[in-house]
């Protein structure tokens, strides 16, 4: 983040770059310095017409775009970034056509349509309001996947009013949370959060006039948009409709049809994709986000991670040690199955009241993972473990040192100039949190049939994200990490309470989720401070675009639950179905695993997988062994660039992400934040962003285009290239005498 905040100089003009003794006027973080404009125009109108049209449009837009595509085998997430760029011509637009004709309005004052030119502060606030249907880093709002797992995956009903309910009281507490630590961590300049310096230099790029020399054959930002919009919109016609099979080119298993262990190791969906490669940017972008946005230190270590595990770990634990009888099942796979290799029937598990049927389970035996997915889940304890550790050995002095100087230290240039604006009432925040916390308590008592979470779950819950809020906040403010808690609350209250599987994944959404959307509620806030909007503006935008993406949200939902027939159930769906809900099902897993068996009955002493446990001791000592050859070898100042959370972390996506997600992101990333980033600098800051937000924006238009035009009629091709990627034998087991009945291509060994 350092490095691209100090290669945006030209971006900032210089300003603020001023000797120490001018520091209090400017901002004590040099990245800040270089990127955030130590100044403000407090005449420029914020409270418009266009603001709240484009806004309102963009969150709900955004809402239907990134929940439609989670069921989608290649999900596209629609980000933050696509908003600002693509709102930029609309805004300008508006400012052209709308009447400029004044009213005056009751108390005295005078409003227009069109107050003026469309300025920085309006598209700021469009950028915020429509972040709330980005739900905060998930793409949709995370409660929602609990409708589907019920309805979907279990068979079960919940209604509409208790669904929304849940989806609603989640995301309000989260914005409760982060009134009451906005002070600690949002003011402060050493807080100084350092993804919100990403926003500002595109705000800043998109809004400040371009200087180009006489003669110049660079094209505008907005035209560069134009073009690469248009040019993604049109092609994704071809793999999203007319040639599936450049979703995932995988060219092994054309060369080798017959053979399980080829295709095991080219499949780019179901194996572990050696050669694989895709000519389809929802692929690219669908699990990991864009590449185009991940600085290069990131990306080198997600490759590092990504080839030791994938690479390394599972061919080795696969063939080498056929570790928990991994033959028996596919090399990749996030299902869950029996001792003998077929699919677990989860239903047969479920009692009517929606709890484990403890008979039933000894009579089917214990569920069995497959070694990639048991693995994953010995990777993510490591990670959590690993963070912990590496930022209190690395960063934890800096932390300290910073939260004390943020409560000591007189208010640099930002927080004085945002000292013009009202402040946000206390009481507005802590009504909020009383009001979500009293009806999710009425939630859980008078409709707990449907969440099964008992009234202590959700105080407790409530607990620990208002135990953890502060401290991950200011992880994140200050090193650009924020540490994954959600398998430590799965954990938790999978000890504490087995058999209920809604109860876990709820308590995981009000523990977990809550607290994460706060920290993403803070960086707003912090973006806000930064480009000095005004702060009950800020309030009253959030509020509302969090009410219209969660009801978007859920809407969305409802109607594609009800009308794909068969959604999810991709053992039940046609072979080309894009419907198989990939993030889903590792959500109904997890809520079979920690809720409905629980724990102690998969990585207990009564389950297969116990010895996984040690990972969390490997990934606490990791950052310690990096740390102590650090000192030892203090002149090799790449072992500074070794981040073992994230190199550990790197497959955190898989599943539901696919070796072909993974490879084309890399790629992609490489090309564009290490070559042209080096050797092509000016245009990287020029256009990079831009032609992130314009791909992304492309594939998703043209996909929605092509749904309810084609789809929806259904109105098929059907020829080699949609059928698939071809590699039918990628998801065999290899064990011997293991036969998954007439109806499978696999051999029997």
């Amino acid at each position: 983040m350092g490095e691209i905040a100090a290669d945006e100089r030209g971006l900032a003009g210089g300003k603020g770059s001023g000797s120490e003794s001018e520091s209090e006027e400017t901002s004590p973080i040099e990245e800040v310095r270089l990127t955030v404009p130590p100044g403000d125009d407090p005449t420029l109108p914020v409270w418009t017409f266009r603001m709240w049209s484009i806004g309102l449009l963009s969150c709900a837009l955004m809402s239907f775009l990134n929940q439609f595509f989670s069921y989608r085998t290649e999900p596209l997430i629609v980000t933050q970034i696509t908003v600002q760029v693509a709102s930029l011509p609309m805004g300008h637009f508006l400012a052209r056509v709308l009447p400029r004709r004044t009213f005056r309005a009751p108390g005295g004052g005078e409003w227009s349509l069109n107050p003026g030119p469309f300025n920085m502060k309006e598209h700021v606030l469009i950028s915020i309001f429509a972040n709330a249907g980005y739900a905060f880093g998930n793409g949709n709002a995370y409660a929602v996947m609990i409708v589907d797992i019920i309805r979907a995956f279990y068979g079960r009903s919940i209604s509409f009013i208790a669904a929304w309910l849940l989806i609603t009281t989640t995301q309000v507490l989260g914005y409760g949370w982060a009134g009451l630590m906005r002070k600690y961590v949002v003011e402060p300049a050493h807080m100084w959060w350092p993804s919100t310096l990403v926003q500002v230099s595109l705000f800043r790029a998109l809004h400040e006039k371009e200087q180009s020399s006489k003669g110049s054959r660079q094209i505008s930002r907005s035209k560069f948009f134009l073009v690469a919009l248009i040019c993604s919109f049109a092609w994704y016609v071809v793999p999203g409709y007319l040639f599936p099979a450049l979703t995932s080119i995988s060219w092994v298993c054309w060369v080798f049809s017959k053979s399980v262990t080829a295709q095991q190791l080219g499949s780019g969906m179901k194996g572990l994709g050696l050669g694989a490669f895709t000519l389809d940017w929802s692929a690219v972008s669908s699990f990991l986000f864009s590449p185009l946005i991940s600085p290069f230190f990131a990306t080198a270590n997600i490759f590092v991670g990504y080839v030791c595990f994938l690479y390394v770990l599972v061919p080795t634990a696969y063939w080498g040690m056929n570790l928990y009888n991994a033959k028996t099942f596919p090399i990749f796979s996030s299902h869950l199955f029996m001792s003998n290799g077929s699919a677990y029937q989860i239903t047969d598990i479920v009692n009517q009241q929606f709890q484990l049927d403890t008979e039933a389970y000894a009579r089917l035996g214990r569920i069995n993972l497959s070694t990639f997915f048991a693995l994953s889940y010995g990777l993510s304890f490591a990670t959590i473990a690993s963070t912990i550790t590496h930022v209190g050995i690395f960063y934890g002095k800096e932390i300290y040192q910073r939260f004390r100087a943020s409560q000591q230290e007189e208010p640099d240039i930002h927080t004085k100039l945002m000292r013009k604006y009202d402040d946000i009432p206390a009481w507005w925040f802590y009504s909020l949190t009383v009001l979500s916390m009293t009806v999710s308590l009425i939630l859980c008592t008078v409709l707990k049939d449907q969440v099964q979470l008992p009234w202590w779950g959700l105080l407790f819950a409530c607990g620990m994200a208002f135990v953890f809020t502060l401290p991950i906040s200011i992880i994140t403010a200050t090193t650009n990490q924020t540490p994954g808690l959600n398998v430590i609350t799965e954990y938790a209250m999978g000890l504490i309470m087995p058999g209920y599987p809604i109860a876990n994944v709820c308590f995981k959404v009000y523990g977990y989720m809550s607290m994460s959307q706060a920290v993403a509620f803070l960086s707003d806030f912090k973006l806000g401070h930064y480009m000095k909007i005004p702060p009950r503006s800020m309030f009253i935008v959030q509020f509302a675009g969090t009410l219209v993406a969660g009801t978007v949200n859920l809407s969305v939902a409802w109607w594609l639950l009800g009308s794909v027939e068969n959604i999810c159930q991709d053992q039940l769906l046609p072979p080309d179905s894009p419907w198989t809900c990939p993030g889903d099902r590792v959500f109904f897993d997890a809520s079979v695993i920690w809720g409905l068996v629980g724990p102690k009955r998969i990585f207990g002493s009564h389950g297969n997988y116990e010895a996984v446990n040690w990972f969390f001791l490997i990934g606490a000592a990791g950052p310690v062994i990096v740390y102590i050859f650090h000192r030892i070898f203090p002149r090799q100042r790449w072992i500074l660039m070794i981040n073992l959370p994230v190199l550990i972390g790197a497959t955190a996506n898989m599943p539901p992400a696919t070796a072909v997600n993974y490879n084309s992101w890399l790629l992609i990333g490489t090309i564009f934040n290490f070559f042209v980033f080096r050797y092509r600098k000016k245009w990287w800051q020029r256009y990079n962003y831009i032609l992130s937000a314009a791909l992304d924006a492309g594939v998703a238009f043209m996909a929605v285009l092509l749904y309810f035009t084609l789809t929806m009629e259904n109105r098929t091709v059907n020829w080699w290239g949609t059928a698939g990627e071809h590699c039918p034998l990628a998801s065999c087991p290899t064990a011997k005498g293991v036969d998954l009945g007439p109806d499978s291509a696999c051999p029997v060994f």
